[in-house]
């Protein structure tokens, strides 16, 4: 049960070991892309190239929908970015009951964004938890836990990274029977929220560090982004420079970006429309003058 590209390796590796997978469940598809053509999910994509049968409920609350889940007389349930909220019907109808690949190291970022708000956060590591579902949000008991280092990466590449590592962590636990887990402690609780539209639009009042995160933090989607003549352009990628000025205002010809505190400098910007650029192709073909003030 997934949807993103973040599920994918664990149904490869699922696959691969020769489990038999009995359906795969993931979101229905949606409209994407400037013709808003219906687009499947990553899983959706994989599992039909795979001949898994594949099936896209809009909602597991109905009756219906639970009986036919339960009828497949699954031994587990694996669960990674699904998308959807399992009832309790459908917690109970495996066996071993439903294991989720969580992308963070629980009870840390319980939530829908735990990739985006840890680089945010400027967390030194996260990790994955595999965890034993319950009704509550992220609540369940952990089976496994295994951290990786944050580092200068973007939300892009720590995602890859957790996948694939939630993949070896989800086939250790099932060849283990390692079912039942330990409860989460209270302590140390943070939640995920989904990141809002307007949290991609940067501050310029606020620290360069701090920028520079947010950066990391969304790219490559939403993508954090500034405002140039009225034009909206994503940064893809900065690094946080020692410069100072008015917040907002344009220091010199290497869009070099005055902060509350210390300076960014882009160096991957994407205008609507276009592919990314490294600074310099950027610039040749969209010069931003020093002293240029951004909203």
């Amino acid at each position: 049960m997934g949807s993103p590209d973040f599920a994918v390796p664990t149904l490869d590796a699922l696959v691969a070991v020769g489990h038999e997978v009995l359906a795969a469940y993931t979101q229905p598809p949606r409209p994407a892309g400037r013709g808003k053509a219906e687009r499947p999910t990553a899983v959706e994509v994989r599992a039909r190239e795979l001949g898994i049968a594949v099936r896209s409920p809009r909602s597991l609350k109905g009756t219906e929908e639970q009986a036919a889940f339960a009828a497949l007389r699954a031994e587990v349930a694996v669960v990674a970015a699904y998308g959807l909220i399992l009832p309790q019907a459908i917690l109970d109808a495996p066996r071993h009951g439903c294991l989720n690949v969580h992308g963070s190291l629980l009870p840390r970022w319980r939530g829908a964004a735990p990739v985006q708000r840890a680089i945010m956060a400027g967390d030194a590591i996260t990790g994955v938890t595999i965890m034993a579902m319950e009704a509550g949000l992220d609540t369940g008991p952990m089976i496994a836990r295994r951290e990786i280092v944050i580092g200068n990466k973007n939300a892009a590449q720590v995602t890859a990274e957790l996948a694939k590592l939630g993949a070896v962590m989800m086939l250790e636990t099932i060849a283990l029977r390692a079912f039942e887990g330990e409860p989460q402690p209270e302590d140390g609780v943070t939640y995920a929220a989904k990141i809002s539209k307007a949290e991609a639009r940067i501050d310029w009042a606020r620290p360069a560090a701090g920028i520079v995160r947010q950066v990391q933090g969304l790219a490559p989607f939403p993508g954090a982004w500034l405002e140039v003549a009225g034009e909206r352009i994503k940064l893809m990628a900065a690094e946080a420079v020692e410069a100072g000025g008015a917040a907002g205002t344009v220091l010199d010809d290497r869009l070099t970006i005055a902060c509350g505190e210390g300076a960014i400098r882009p160096s991957l910007l994407q205008r609507a429309g276009h592919k990314a650029l490294p600074l310099d192709a950027f610039l040749r073909g969209y010069a931003v003058p020093a002293g240029t003030r951004l909203a």
